[in-house]
């Protein structure tokens, strides 16, 4: 054998021996996988217990949990809704209703890495106030939002067709928030957004103006120099009204309606008005502002619906109007963690001004349906609403929409198996800012069982997979199992402020699936487990929901429940 057959033989068999090593070392490493093989997430809230529905009803809200600012638009008889999603992965939910009263998630706007770059910001950070339309001059639905991330700012997507995904990202030239589209019938596009006041004419904190730029739909860009304010400050500036926001124009009877947020995403939040002979004004408001708060309202009103406002009105079969817009329900301590969620009211429309039916007195948790309309929410693939179960044995081929990751892609770290979806652990942990390995469902009710069935055996101290309530990077619990010498334990670990504390431990057997669950009834959250898969166990007792309310953590999202691991453990049994 020559001599340098002998060297290629070697250095062959020295390449099997270092490839069969790493897929060895890369068999190992994901050996301490957890496998999930059930989710099951049931609402018990009293409010729809004691208000069950008659066969003319549904419940408003019409989307339960973490959707906020929602946007609507129509082509011919499909009607199509997407919300904020802020760092979720992916992006803008959509979804279609034949009806406005039954709706089915499509997918997701934004599905792709190129389109979100969400990777390294907060959870409130990300995509705000996204705007959907339909422009019937070229056929082509867009939607317009701003991208706190990736140096993107404000952007724009289109589809000839919401059912089969969106294009890339369009980056637009121009700053400020909450962006939308109008197309007049004369072929002209404009852009409306909130911005800031001019440099030096800010008056007050919380002054802020709606800017209009006309838009070139061949270029997907504003048209440098034709932007104008159109609203200085809100409805009346000498009463320093705040975060004048979320403008969307419609054009009926020949005149033009501005619409706009008025008072910040809060106690004070309203829908206000106002008209004008052409689209870049002046716009005049309506006398009789705002057309949709509860700011005004018995702050111990019973039901209690709170912060309404960030609306887009639609029309409806037969010229009827309807608007979709976001508002809380807090719980029994005031504490909003289902975040602000999607309802919608029917608006009259008979005068010279929209008002929002029933949109200035206590929204009640039922609604008249449409004429004509049979409620199949929760049935038939529609979303559903009230108190409802949720149950995933991830047997499907297709992950349910509702499932959603934080700053990155679900498919990076879930695997299908025999057994049920396993999760390949990031070396990063829940607190950090960057793309977690945890598949979440968002919180749809003040009561709630989650429960999930875990196998799981971790190798070290530093692996952990269980159950998380996330309402941010800061502020958190989690449930789950870790080792410590050569001993296995369930913790129980509570994050505030970025600080983490374990609250309770217990030694616990690994050789059997654990059931985890977390059962919250209002501001109480309790976290139990079953070894036998029956009988359940707490481990720390009646916590608080807090950290997980809005009002405590702060940000824009409602609390997410995560199956979540991680080989970046820092919680320690005690």
């Amino acid at each position: 054998m020559k001599k340098n057959q002998y060297f290629l033989i070697l250095l062959t068999g020295f390449l099997f021996m270092l490839f069969s090593f790493d897929a060895h070392a890369q068999k190992k490493s994901n050996s301490n996988a957890p496998v999930f093989s059930e989710f099951v997430y049931q609402g018990e809230d009293n409010i729809y217990k004691n208000n069950p529905l008659k066969s003319n009803e549904f419940y408003n809200p019409i989307l339960q949990g973490c959707y906020p600012d929602p946007s609507i638009t129509r082509k011919g008889d499909d009607y199509f809704l997407v919300t904020s999603t802020f760092a979720m992965f992916p992006g803008v939910p959509i979804f279609h209703s034949k009806d406005l009263v039954n709706w089915t998630q499509i997918g997701h706007v934004l599905d792709r890495k190129s389109q979100l770059k969400v990777q390294d910001t907060g959870i409130s950070a990300g995509i705000y106030a996204p705007a959907i339309k339909y422009n019937p001059y070229n056929d082509t639905f867009y939607m317009i939002t701003t991208q706190f991330a990736g140096d993107i700012g404000n952007m724009v997507v289109k589809t000839k067709d919401p059912f089969k995904g969106w294009s890339e990202v369009y980056k637009l030239n121009f700053r400020g928030i909450d962006p939308s589209l109008f197309f007049d019938e004369d072929g002209k596009a404009y852009v409306v957004h909130n911005d800031a006041a001019d440099r030096g004419k800010e008056l007050y904190n919380g002054h802020r103006v709606i800017k209009i730029w006309e838009y070139d739909t061949e270029k997907d860009q504003i048209i440098p120099g034709t932007d104008k304010i159109i609203v200085d400050g809100g409805v009346d500036i000498t009463q320093k009204p705040i975060w004048i926001e979320a403008p969307h124009i419609y054009k009926k009877n020949d005149r033009y309606y501005l619409m706009c947020a008025e008072g910040g995403t809060g106690g004070w939040h309203s829908e206000v008005i106002f008209t004008s002979d052409h689209p870049k004004g002046p716009y005049k408001p309506a006398p009789s502002n705002p057309i949709l708060s509860q700011r005004y309202l018995n702050p111990n009103r019973t039901n209690k619906v709170d912060w309404a406002g960030h609306a887009d009105l639609v029309e409806g079969h037969g010229g009827k109007y309807y608007g979709v817009f976001l508002a809380v329900r807090p719980n029994e301590k005031g504490r909003v963690n289902t975040g602000r969620e999607t309802f919608i009211l029917p608006v009259d429309w008979s005068g010279e001004f929209p008002v929002f039916e029933n949109g200035l007195i206590p929204m009640e948790p039922k609604m008249k349906m449409p004429e004509g309309v049979t409620n199949q929410t929760g049935s038939n693939g529609f979303f559903p609403n009230g108190n409802f179960t949720f149950t995933d044995n991830f047997s499907s081929e297709k992950l349910d929409y509702r499932w959603i990751g934080v700053r990155g892609l679900r498919e990076d770290f879930i695997y299908k198996t025999k057994n049920g979806l396993q999760i390949k652990p990031f070396a990063v942990n829940i607190k950090q800012v960057a793309p977690t390995s945890t598949l979440f469902h968002r919180q749809q009710h003040k009561a709630f069982t989650a429960t999930t069935t875990m196998k799981y055996i971790p190798n070290s101290e530093k692996d952990l997979a269980g159950i998380v309530c996330y309402q941010s990077e800061k502020f958190n619990y989690v449930f789950g199992i870790t080792k410590k010498n050569n001993g296995y334990f369930l913790l129980l670990q509570r994050t505030e402020k970025g600080d983490s504390r374990v609250l309770a431990s217990i030694p616990i057997d690994v050789k059997q699936p654990v059931k985890l669950q977390v059962k919250a009834m209002g501001d109480d959250y309790q976290f139990n487990y079953s070894t036998d898969g029956i009988n359940f166990k707490n481990l720390g007792g009646t916590v608080s929901g807090d950290i997980l309310s809005t009002n405590v953590a702060g940000g824009f999202t409602g609390n997410l429940i995560g199956l979540y691991a991680t080989t970046a453990n820092d919680a320690s049994p005690l």
